[in-house]
This record gives structure tokens, sequence and C-alpha cells, in this order.
């Protein structure tokens, strides 16, 4: 079958969860949050904030090599800090040309960029000459900003830029999250870059990534959202291309993640302060709602507490954590 990516998701998908997920299912690659580059020279240590795993060979505990993924908008600037990031030995490189956030697009990075196809083609042809070619080089796009009619130039600017793969969230920057998904633009994409091409964007179900793949004419698929709503989901896709029979049992599915879950807050509560910490849990169990009346249940007890030990007790009830986590 084709590869299954773990997408970068900012403020969630961080190198805990990334641990977690990948325990439960088996990703070809997943990718971090983006490492902000403006102006600077960032140090080692500001990629290793990002991705930790940088210390452990680039990979996850359950073996997943991270690619990282850079942010920014100048060329000279990103092919610097590329090649100190190179340095690190990370399992890839990828360049952010999808964020939507106002936040990212006010200063010119992420999908903002999609509006300058030549921008894009320099910001690539600098990095490539700083990225060693033993390391893979890779890009994120969305569609466009508000619409499509640059989605091609933009696609080739990347390919005549150097990167190696690109991965394609289908959907423009205005249109955010908000589905459909319009993966038949993957396939369009492949049509005019001799470059592999993931397809990325409404992946919730077994169902969902088979027709992504028919629709996209990809069988490499990147999964966000639906990767954190249902963990289970990339085990459960691998074994219907497998052809094996797949026994729908979400209670089984939630007795298997409660230890997992247990684990997640033990590593929240050591790697963020005890007023962030509630917060990151209740993120992942609004996400879990969509697939587990358990995790409906457990986030209604925790929705209202800030504090830690008052959460842990909480999991605990629902056989959940021990006292450790507020350690």
């Amino acid at each position: 079958m084709g590869k299954l990516l773990l997408a970068p998701m900012e403020g969630l998908v961080d190198d805990v969860l990334r641990d977690v997920l990948t325990r439960v299912g088996t990703y070809d690659l997943a990718v971090s949050e983006f490492v902000r580059v403006s102006g600077n020279l960032l140090p080692p240590r500001a990629f290793r904030r990002i991705c930790p795993e940088l210390a452990r060979g680039c990979r996850t505990a359950a073996g997943t090599p991270v690619a990282v993924q850079l942010l920014g908008s100048d060329p000279g600037c990103l092919a610097e800090n590329a090649a100190q990031l190179a340095e690190l030995s990370p399992a890839g490189i990828d360049l952010n040309f999808g964020c939507p956030a106002p936040t990212v697009n006010r200063h010119g990075g992420g999908a903002r960029l999609l509006a300058d196809p030549e921008q894009l083609f320099r910001i690539v042809a600098a990095v490539r000459r700083a990225v060693p070619a033993g390391i893979p080089f890779t890009a994120k796009m969305r569609l466009g900003v508000s619409d499509t009619a640059r989605t091609l130039d933009c696609a080739r600017a990347l390919a005549a830029g150097g990167i190696d793969s690109l991965v394609v969230h289908a959907r423009t920057r205005a249109e955010g999250y908000r589905p459909p998904a319009h993966w038949e633009w993957v396939a369009r994409i492949g049509e005019v870059v001799q470059r592999p091409v993931t397809a990325n964007g409404e992946v919730w179900t077994t169902a969902d990534h088979a027709r992504c793949c028919l629709v996209s004419g990809s069988d490499d698929v990147m999964i966000g959202r639906g990767a954190v709503a249902d963990p289970f989901l990339v085990r459960h896709i691998r074994s219907r291309v497998a052809g094996e029979t797949i026994a729908a049992d979400r209670s089984a599915d939630w007795r298997q993640l409660q230890p997992l879950l247990a684990s997640y807050w033990q590593q929240v509560c050591r790697k963020v302060s005890a007023r962030q910490a509630p917060g990151r849990l209740k993120l992942w169990l609004s996400a879990l709602r969509r697939n587990f009346a358990e995790a409906d249940a457990l986030f209604l007890g925790v929705r209202t507490l800030s504090d830690v030990g008052d959460v842990t007790r909480v999991l605990e009830r629902h056989g959940v954590a021990d006292h450790s986590a507020s350690g």
C-alpha cells in the first residue's frame, strides 16, 4: 500500500502526542509543528524544542521518523536555518506553505505565499542548495489563498525549486478546514509535477481514505485531525488495504486507549506548566469525542477543571491515570 503520514498540527500534535499516536498506528513519517524562521539564525536548541526526537535519531519511541517543518518567507534566512537544522540529522526538512493562521499570514508566511509562485521558487531553490542530498526535502501547500487560479503554477514552482516530494492540503486558505477537501486537485497537481504527491484533508474513516486515494490518484495520504480523533484509524486503514476484516468495536479500542491517555497526561504534566496541562488534555479529549462516548463523558468531567490534581482524580475514576501524573 501507499504511505501514511502523520500531519503537523500546530498547538496540538507535539512530540508527546506524536509519541502516543505512533504507538497506536504504524506511520511511515510524522512531521513536526513548524519552527518559525523570522530573520535570525536559530540555535540548535530551538529545533530540538519543537522536535525533541532530534536527540533520539529523529524517531519517535515507536520508531517513526520525524521530519522537521520550517515556516518563513525569506529565502536566505530559511536556507541558513535549513543548513543549521541539517547538521542535526533530521529525518527530513519540510517547508510550510499551507498554514492559514492570520498571525502567520500577516507576516507573509504559510499559505499567504501561494499568492506569489515566483517567491515560492526563490525560497525552495535557496533551501534546496542548503539541504544535503541525503536528507529528504519536502513541502506542504494548500490550493491557494482564496481560489485555485495559481494552484498549478505554485506546484510547478515548488517542483522547479527542487523539492523531493509534495503534500497537498486540498483546500484554499480561505476554506480553512471546512469540508469538502478537493482531492481532484491533487490529481491535477500530480499531472504537472514530476514528484511524488501526497493527498491531505478530510480523511476521517477508512472509507474516506479509499475515496481519497481513488479521487486524488495518490496512494500516499497524510492524516491530521482524523488521526487525532481516532488514534486507531491508521491501523484500521492498513487492515482494510490488506483485505482483513475489521471488527468495529469502539469499546475495545477505548480500553486500549486508556493507558495511552494516562501516558499522554503524565508526559504533558512533565512537559508544560501546571496551568497549561489541563488545557492540552481537553484539546485531545475534545477531538476524541467524535468517536468515543467515553471520551465525551471524560471531557465533560474535566471541562471546568484547572487544577492538575483535580483533573488527575477524574481521570483515575475513569481508569485513565494514576497519582504519578500530578507529581
